[in-house]
């Protein structure tokens, strides 16, 4: 088992990773009757495509001896309706540590094939921008 989610009322749920224990709360967004007190269950696909793209370059980046501590991602997720999906999710990259010129578009490529990337519905729009 990977992780177990529990309902916990008013739209909230806890969300348990099994081999570590690390836990995460959600809450429903605002426009969808919630408070928007934490991520929404789309938030955090969202955000899973940022981070595992920050981390797959990651790996790709210590192999070649490359920092890219404190590189850092902005989202924005937008929704579609009827139904109620993900529609586009942009991700604003800024480059951080000591990434040579030649080696960044090998990051970007990594990065765009990295597994949540490679899971999204095709028809989620992705847009990404690299500051370098």
């Amino acid at each position: 088992m990977t992780s177990h989610s529990i309902y916990n009322g008013k739209l909230r749920t806890t969300n348990t990773h099994v081999a570590s224990g690390a836990t995460f709360q959600t809450d429903a967004p605002v426009d969808n009757n919630g408070k928007g007190e934490a991520f929404s269950p789309t938030d955090t696909v969202a955000n899973a495509l940022a981070s595992c793209m920050l981390t797959i370059m990651g790996v790709r980046a210590e192999k070649n001896g490359i920092s890219l501590k404190g590189s850092r991602a902005t989202v924005v997720k937008t929704m579609a309706s009827n139904p109620r999906r993900i529609s586009k999710i942009e991700i604003a990259f800024t480059m951080e540590g000591d990434c040579p010129t030649d080696k960044r578009e090998l990051m970007e490529k990594v990065a765009a094939a990295c597994p949540v990337h490679k899971s999204l519905h095709p028809d989620i729009e992705t847009v990404v921008t690299y500051n370098w």
